[in-house]
């Protein structure tokens, strides 16, 4: 399954910190539990990169819908 690809599967995922000072993401979806743990640096990392991610893709949308902030005369 690529990244672009749709999907029926939902899945429910928490985010927090460990006791050992570790970032976990947690992914639970049709009886599959998926813990990934992250150090501080790696998760401000991913955080960056979801940032990215949501900026292209409102650009994408907003292009999508004829909001590109260019005037039109």
């Amino acid at each position: 399954m690529g990244i672009d690809k749709q999907s029926d599967i939902a899945a429910n995922l928490q985010i927090g910190p460990t006791t050992l000072g570790m970032v976990r993401i947690y992914l639970e979806a049709d009886g599959v539990e998926l813990p990934l743990d992250f150090d501080p640096e790696e998760a401000e990392e991913i955080a960056e990169e979801l940032r990215s991610a949501a900026d292209a893709a409102r650009r994408i949308a907003d292009s999508a819908a004829g909001k590109s902030g260019k005037s039109k005369k």
